[in-house]
């Protein structure tokens, strides 16, 4: 009997639609008659997923007792024995319950598929076994239901259900994914938009690996070798020599440069069987590989060049990266290397050829003014055989020609040889000319006097006018080269300009391109001393700056600084450039300057608004509640009025009122006073979370408006309780201050990774996006209403006190409507995680 054909719905999250696109396709399948039925579907209360079940066969589930609840599995052995042509099991990753026949469900689908029936699933990425410690590294909640990669790669058919972060949440916002009083948790935890969008992602690149699998089984089948650029393959060809982390790092950051980029590093080894390289060094190349997030193969192969373009042919891959040559100059020039043969024979994949510090030989840095070597030996060629030459020629048809044809072909030849090899060259032929001239053809021929006095004119003059034109040669080209090296350091002065101007860094930045433009090991700017270079400012790369052995460059950047470079000792036409990097150097140095004295003023500036602030709310806020009281002590002194005990009451519990109102502004106005002078000492401990919430619960003036959430246990962070209980009271009774009518005010703590973040939900009117850091500047209340008592100070003295035990406090808005406090605060070793949660 045949196997049965597997199809998985893959979802990013719960509620993204996963078994209504499973319910979908079994009535698209029924419509077409063929027979399906449902051996377990999990509605999960949702009214619309239930309405899909209508029209289709759903068979009976088995009951398993475990301990004292009755739980309903699949029940594997009725779908056998229906045999339907298809049978629908949802979630995949399911752990059943002791004492079913298998441990997982997705056992259960591998026995029903044995039995040649094609099966439905779903699942989400979170239980996949490969991806479970990235979730929770996401989420900061471990999955505890896990399904091995490979089954789900082993179905026929993988359907990703996809749906946006802002789709999903307004599904739950709504109530159609859980019920009410679990969508405030959900939305404000697991539920988060970074959460959904990583799941998302990660969802995304799962399923494109598998595509990418297909298509490679596809282009095996089929055998084609071209490259279909889908995505960025980066193949690293590895010979094993020290150069090899360069280019797989190299090789790193060009996949990195679009989204699903692969690296992949490959070592030919000889089919001979003799080893090139050691163990240690593929070791270490699989290992830093792995690191970088690629993956590396060992093929064999008589040609390495052959065997690196068909791997890479094999793997679709998009570029080859390949070392420069670490052979000599001779080696070159009688055989091509790996990377010439790799790009020689490439055709359609690119080929990047990568320079490293172990490529062999140097380029010669020439003079300006300079030729080249190759025209240079050129330049002497001509003065030497191109002479002997020219005056055999000359000899031999001696009666077709007299002494000026033979001084202006002399003469010429001089001039060739100035624009070819510049001005030794040229000199030298005018001197070899003038002696061959003399020689051959000046009589008497054959000695090197001369009989007529004008032929001695002719030879100076001959001399002169080559020394002329070589020096004019030559002065032309060091112009041009000299207008070259302008022009480059006036490209490098300008891109160096516009690159400090958007760099984070400006000075990490501006020593970076030094190193490359100087070719320098290193690159720093020093404190100057009396005695020469102080302590580094800032360094990139290796400066030894304790070596007095060190060759090192060093340009004054200001009074109190150094540019110094490491290295080779830079030319005398390269001082300029380097004068101008230390220009550049101290305007960032003085740029920054003017920024800390325009923040310092910044500051001197806020602080006299803050005074001037906090002297306009004490003239009005501290005055109302001291004139109730004394208009309340006044009326229960007066004598000639005969007040009730009511009034008396009335007035007593007014001047309390006013009393309590008067002590909590001054306990306010002493706290920011003690933030902003940085005298706020929290004495850190172990705070369980719990007891935080009950405590503040009880402060507050509406308990009964207040529901806390806890999905564990006796979590616990490191705070200041005293100081953790004014924040969350003030954050508390805030939301209680802007929810409308009797609404309830959700307080949720949740833990995540290395840190504990408690939520105070209100549904009040929200704060848009502009005002949300407003909302906790000193002495300011939302839209600056008098709405409520106060001088504005309880949410910047939560941000303060929340600052002072290392935590976080910031504002987001609560989904459906209102405003969503969360406060963030280190957690407590002892956190353990629970079972279930706590609600009340």
């Amino acid at each position: 009997m045949a196997r049965g054909r597997l199809r998985i719905y893959l979802g990013a999250a719960p509620g993204v639609g996963k078994t209504v696109a499973m319910l979908s396709e079994a009535q698209r399948r029924r419509e077409r008659g063929t027979d399906v039925v449902v051996g377990l579907v999990e509605t999960h209360g949702r009214a619309y997923t239930a309405g899909m079940l209508d029209g289709l066969e759903v068979l009976p589930r088995i009951a398993v007792q475990h301990g004292d609840r009755l739980l309903q599995e699949l029940d594997v052995d009725a779908v056998i024995r229906r045999h339907p042509e298809v049978a629908l099991v949802d979630e995949l990753a399911h752990t059943n319950a002791a004492g079913s026949s298998h441990a997982r469900r997705w056992e259960d689908i591998d026995r029903i598929l044995d039995a040649g029936i094609d099966v439905v699933s779903t699942v989400n990425v979170q239980h996949l076994e490969s991806l479970n410690d990235v979730v929770r590294e996401i989420t900061g909640q471990r999955q505890r239901e896990t399904v091995p990669d490979e089954v789900v790669r082993a179905a026929d058919q993988i359907e990703l259900v996809d749906m946006s972060p802002e789709a999903l949440r307004r599904r739950l916002a709504h109530g159609n994914v859980y019920p009410v009083e679990r969508v405030d948790a959900a939305l404000s935890n697991y539920f988060r938009p970074g959460n959904l969008s990583a799941l998302r992602e990660l969802a995304l690149l799962w399923v494109a690996d598998r595509v990418d699998e297909a298509l490679t089984r596809y282009r095996r089948d089929q055998d084609i070798d071209r490259t279909w650029a889908t995505r960025e393959r980066v193949l690293v060809a590895l010979t094993g020599g020290p150069e090899q982390d360069v280019l797989l790092r190299r090789g790193a950051r060009i996949a990195a440069r679009g989204a699903g980029g692969r690296l992949i590093a490959v070592k030919v080894v000889p089919d001979s069987g003799l080893r090139d390289v050691s163990d240690a060094a593929v070791t270490s190349a699989r290992t830093l590989t792995r690191e970088l997030g690629g993956e590396m193969h060992v093929v064999t192969g008589s040609d390495i060049p052959s065997a690196i373009l068909d791997f890479a042919r094999s793997v679709n891959a998009t570029q080859i990266v390949v070392g420069a040559s670490r052979r000599n100059r001779w080696q070159a020039m009688l055989t091509p290397g790996v990377g010439e043969q790799v790009v020689a024979g490439s055709g359609d994949i690119d080929v990047l050829m990568v320079t490293h510090p172990y490529t062999s030989g140097r380029v010669r840095r020439r003079a300006p003014g300079s030729v080249g070597l190759s025209r240079t030996v050129g330049g002497w060629l001509l003065a030497t055989a191109g002479v002997v030459l020219l005056s055999w020629l000359l000899e031999v048809t001696r009666s077709e020609h007299d002494l000026p044809l033979e001084v202006l072909l002399f003469l010429l030849l001089t001039v060739v040889t100035a624009i070819v090899g510049g001005l030794w060259p040229a000199l030298a032929a005018a001197v070899l000319a003038s002696l061959a001239l003399n020689w051959f053809f000046t009589p008497p021929v054959h000695t090197l006097s001369i009989s007529q006095p004008q032929n001695v004119v002719v030879l100076v003059v001959f001399v002169l006018v080559a020394a002329a034109v070589s020096s004019a040669v030559h002065l032309s080209v060091r112009r041009t080269a000299e207008a070259v090296a302008a022009q480059r350091s006036s490209r490098i002065l300008a891109d160096l300009a516009h690159s400090l101007l958007d760099a984070e860094r400006p000075l990490s930045s501006l020593l970076d391109q030094a190193r490359d433009i100087f070719s320098a090991t290193g690159a720093a700017v020093v404190r100057r001393t009396r005695t020469g270079l102080g302590d580094p400012v800032v360094v990139s790369g290796e400066v030894p700056l304790g070596d007095p052995g060190a060759t090192l460059t060093t340009a004054a950047v200001d009074d109190a600084h150094l540019l110094v470079l490491a290295g080779d000792e830079s030319r005398a036409d390269q001082r300029r450039l380097v004068e101008a990097f230390a220009s550049h150097a101290a305007a960032v140095i003085r740029g920054h300057a003017l920024s800390e004295q325009a923040a310092s003023a910044s500051r001197l500036a806020r602080d006299n608004r803050t005074r001037g602030a906090l002297l306009a709310a004490v003239s009005h806020d501290l005055r109302t509640p001291l004139a109730a009281i004394k208009a309340g002590v006044s009326s229960l002194r007066e004598r000639d009025v005969v007040l009730s005990e009511e009034d008396q009451a009335e007035l007593l519990a007014t001047v309390e009122q006013s009393a309590d109102r008067l002590d909590a502004l001054i306990e306010n106005l002493l706290d920011m006073s003690r933030i902003q002078t940085d005298t706020v000492t929290p004495h850190a401990d172990e705070v369980v979370v719990e007891d935080l919430l009950h405590a503040t619960v009880g402060t507050v003036s509406a308990p009964h408006r207040i529901r806390t959430w806890l999905p564990e246990r006796r979590l616990t962070v490191v705070a200041d309780a005293g100081l953790v209980e004014r924040v969350l009271a003030n954050l508390v009774e805030n939301a209680l201050r802007y929810s409308p009518g009797r609404q309830e005010v959700l307080v949720s703590g949740e833990r995540m990774q290395d840190h504990l973040e408690i939520r105070v939900v209100d549904r009040g009117s929200g704060v848009p996006t502009e005002q949300k850091e407003g909302i906790f500047a000193p002495f300011q209340r939302y839209g600056d209403a008098p709405r409520g008592e106060g001088v504005g100070l309880g949410l910047a003295v939560a941000r303060g006190l929340t600052e002072a035990m290392h935590g976080t406090l910031g504002a987001e808005d609560t989904p459906g409507g209102g405003l969503t406090m969360v406060l963030r605060l280190p957690l407590g070793p002892a956190s353990i995680p629970a079972a279930e949660g706590d609600s009340s």
